[in-house]
């Protein structure tokens, strides 16, 4: 629900990510790994990662380089109907988690799905729950 996290296993160096968006080669990234995200996980490993914070009511999907060693080290975000294809490209191991659970040890040529679900999560609030206060509490910034 909040990311899914390819990255260099621990005794790996930098690792090389092809990405696939809807079949369409966009860039191979030479990175400690790559976030896929949803609004909601934008404030987790995604935010920690320089990316941006997207406000949970819209549909989208967030794609953040960790540590890239390259020029272009930007955060993506994309449409929700948009198709993100990771392929792991070289002899180094990755591993792949699922909001914080490693579920995988990946190897060259092995490749990783993202796509947007059709049914939207739903929360359960006690009261009004403004986006905007939410964040200035979980992130301690005070009025003026």
């Amino acid at each position: 629900m909040n990311e899914a996290v390819v990255e260099r296993a621990a005794e790996a160096n930098t690792i090389r990510l092809a990405v696939h968006l809807d079949d369409e080669f966009f860039t191979t990234y030479a990175a400690d790994g790559l976030i896929v995200s949803t609004p909601t996980g934008s404030t987790a490993y995604a935010f920690s990662a320089r990316g941006p914070i997207i406000e949970p009511t819209h549909r989208a999907l967030l794609l953040t380089p960790v540590s890239p060693h390259m020029l272009f080290d930007r955060s993506l975000v994309l449409e929700p109907s948009t198709r993100v294809r990771l392929i792991v490209d070289g002899h180094r191991p990755a591993t792949v988690s699922v909001d914080g659970r490693r579920i995988a040890v990946l190897g060259d040529g092995d490749v990783i799905e993202c796509v947007v679900a059709e049914e939207s999560a739903r929360f359960v609030t006690f009261g009004p729950r403004r986006f905007h206060r939410v964040l200035k509490a979980k992130f301690g910034l005070n009025d003026r």
